[in-house]
């Protein structure tokens, strides 16, 4: 099985930004119940992608 996340800070970032734009379109339609989960899964994944990138080594 490979592994959610990688091994490198340039492939994190863009994970990581590509997780914040999605979680940000979905607060841009928070009102309605889809961009709630939307919002919520990606900033669930933005966080656990934020951990591992802050682990990354140089």
């Amino acid at each position: 099985m490979a592994p959610f996340y990688v091994k490198n800070r340039r492939e994190g970032s863009r994970l990581l930004s590509t997780a914040l734009v999605v979680c940000a379109a979905g607060l841009v339609r928070f009102d309605h119940p889809s961009g709630r989960s939307i919002f919520l899964v990606a900033a669930a994944v933005s966080l656990y992608w934020g951990f591992c990138y802050g682990r990354l080594e140089r």
